[in-house]
C-alpha cells in the first residue's frame, strides 16, 4: 500500500486509482466512567439496538497498491472473525477503530511533517502561526499587485525605427568598447599573474634560504652557546687559579717556616719558648731549639742582602747547637746548658747575636733611605738595641735574673719579627718569584710601618719604665 489518508465530506483524490472497499465505523455509546467497554451479546450477534441507528459518515479509504499483480490491494487487517467482525460493536470493533485512528495519524505525520496527534496548546501554537504566515504571504500579494498597477500606469515611450537604429548603434559601441576593455583587462590580469607567479616563486626560494638561515643560525647559536659556556668555565677556572696565585704571591716560606709569637711571658719561635723562669723551668733542650731557629731566620736574611750588606759577625746555624763567629774569627757557643752563674762564652754569644740583628736594622734603615722613604716611615726596631741590652733589659745570664733574661729574651724576638716583615715587604723572597718574574709584582722597598704594619698577633707591649 503505497499511502492512506482520513478523508472528510469534501476530500478529493484525483490521481489515484482507489478501491471501492471501504470499512464502516459503528457508532457506538461511550462507556461509563471507569467501566471498560464489554460486549453485550455473543460473539456473532450484533446489538440489536445498536444496528438500528444511523452510522456517521466516516469511513477510510485504501488505495490500491498498483505493484500488486494478484489484483487485491493491501487492506486493513481483520480481525479473527471475518470481515464482518469489524462491524460487531464489541472489543473486537473498538481495537478495529484505534488500528484505524493510529494508522491515519501516521499517514497525517508524515504528508504534514508535524507530530499527531497534536494536543490543543500545540494546536493553537500552530494554528497562530500559519494565520501569521498567510498575513506574510498576503501584504507580499498586495505588495506585488501595487508595484503592478503603478507600472501598468506609468506611460510607454515607444522609440521610432530611427531612434531604435541609434540607441542599438549606440549600444553596440559601448559593447564593443566594454569588450576592449575587458581584453586590455584581462591582458593585465595575465601579466599581473605572471608576476604573481614569479613572485610566489621568489616567496618560496626566500621560504628555504630564510628555513636555510635560521637552521643555520639555531646551529650558530648552539656552538656559541656551548663556547660561551666553555669559556666561562675557563674564566671561573683563571679566575680561581688567579686567587691561588696571589695567596701564593702573598706568601713567604720565612714567615711560615718561623712563626714567631708567644706565650705568656715567653717569647716563642716554631712553638719553642726562649728563657726561663723561676716557677717554669724550660728545658735547654727547647731554648737550644729556639736559638736555633733565631740564628736560621736571621742568618738567611743576612745571607740575601750580601755583598751589599756586609756584616761583621758571621752567625753558624747548627740546628740546636748554633754557633756565632765575631769579626776575629773567635767561635762562642749559643746553646746549654750553661752554668746560672758565669757562663761568658754564651753571654758573650748572644750578645753577637743582638750586634748582628742592629746591624741588619740599621741596612733596612739605610735601603729606606735610599729608596726616599720618609724618615717616620723608614725601618726602626721596635726596641732599642744598645750593647747587650733590649729596652734596658740585659741579655746576658750571669748575676742577672731569669724574669729579665726572658724578658729581653722576648724582646729581642719582636725585633726579629719586625725585621722579617721588612724583609718580606721589601724582597721578591717567594717560591714562585722564580717562575712569574715581574717588576710590578714586586713591591717597592719601603719601611715595614708603610707596608703591613705590626702584625696583629705578637703584638709585645713596650715597657713604660726601663
Amino acid at each position: 500500500m503505497q499511502g492512506s489518508l482520513i478523508h472528510g465530506t469534501s476530500s478529493v483524490m484525483g490521481s489515484t486509482r482507489m478501491d471501492n472497499s471501504f470499512v464502516v465505523l459503528p457508532k457506538q455509546k461511550p462507556p461509563a466512567q471507569g467501566i471498560p467497554p464489554r460486549p453485550r451479546g455473543g460473539p456473532g450477534q450484533p446489538d440489536a439496538g445498536t444496528s438500528g441507528k444511523a452510522m456517521e459518515d466516516s469511513f477510510v479509504v485504501v488505495y490500491k497498491s498498483e505493484s500488486a499483480s494478484d489484483g487485491g490491494g493491501t487492506q486493513l487487517p481483520w480481525s479473527e472473525g471475518g470481515p464482518n467482525s469489524a462491524l460487531q460493536p464489541n472489543n473486537s470493533g473498538f481495537h478495529s477503530t484505534i488500528t484505524v485512528l493510529k494508522r491515519a495519524f501516521e499517514i497525517a505525520t508524515t504528508q504534514t511533517q508535524v507530530e499527531q496527534p497534536l494536543c490543543l496548546d500545540c494546536m493553537r501554537v500552530l494554528s497562530d502561526k500559519l494565520d501569521k504566515e498567510v498575513e506574510d504571504v498576503t501584504r507580499d500579494i498586495e505588495a506585488y499587485e501595487a508595484c503592478l498597477q503603478q507600472l501598468q500606469g506609468e506611460p510607454q515611450d515607444v522609440l521610432s525605427e530611427a531612434d531604435f537604429l541609434k540607441q542599438k548603434l549606440k549600444i553596440e559601441e559601448e559593447e564593443r568598447k566594454l569588450e576592449a576593455a575587458i581584453e586590455e583587462i584581462e591582458k593585465q590580469n595575465a601579466k599581473v599573474n605572471a608576476e604573481l607567479k614569479e613572485l610566489e616563486q621568489k616567496s618560496n626560494r626566500f621560504k628555504e634560504l630564510e628555513e636555510r638561515y635560521w637552521q643555520e643560525f639555531n646551529n650558530f647559536q648552539f656552538q656559541l652557546i656551548a663556547h660561551q659556556e666553555e669559556r666561562d668555565a675557563i674564566a671561573a677556572k683563571t679566575e680561581v687559579s688567579q686567587a691561588h696565585l696571589e695567596l701564593l704571591k702573598q706568601t713567604n716560606v720565612l714567615n711560615d717556616a718561623f712563626p714567631i709569637w708567644h706565650e705568656g711571658e715567653f717569647g716563642t719561635i716554631n712553638n719553642f719558648r726562649l728563657g726561663r723562669l723561676p716557677k717554669i723551668p724550660v728545658e735547654w733542650d727547647e731554648i737550644n731549639a729556639a736559638w736555633g731557629q733565631a740564628c736560621l731566620l736571621l742568618h738567611t736574611m743576612c745571607q740575601y742582602f750580601h755583598p751589599k750588606f756586609r756584616y761583621r759577625i758571621n752567625i753558624i746555624p747548627m740546628g740546636s747547637y748554633p754557633r756565632i763567629m765575631d769579626s776575629n774569627n773567635n767561635t762562642y757557643e749559643l746553646f746549654g746548658p750553661v752554668n746560672l752563674f758565669w757562663s761568658t762564652r754564651y753571654d758573650k754569644a748572644m750578645t753577637l747575636f743582638l750586634t748582628c740583628l742592629k746591624d741588619f736594622a740599621e741596612f733596612a734603615n739605610s735601603k729606606d733611605q735610599e729608596n726616599n722613604i720618609p724618615p717616620e716611615k723608614r725601618f726602626n726596631l721596635p726596641y732599642k738595641i744598645e750593647n747587650d741590652k733590649v729596652e734596658n733589659y740585659s741579655i746576658t745570664q750571669s748575676f742577672n735574673k731569669q724574669e729579665n733574661w726572658t724578658k729581653a729574651l722576648k724582646y729581642t724576638l719582636c725585633n726579629l719579627k719586625w725585621a722579617l716583615y721588612w724583609f718580606i715587604g721589601n724582597t721578591n723572597f717567594q717560591p714562585l718569584s722564580a717562575m712569574v718574574p715581574s717588576t710590578t709584582e714586586v713591591p717597592a722597598v719601603g719601611s715595614l710601618s708603610a707596608k703591613r704594619g705590626p702584625d696583629p698577633k705578637f703584638v709585645a707591649r713596650k715597657p713604660s719604665n726601663p
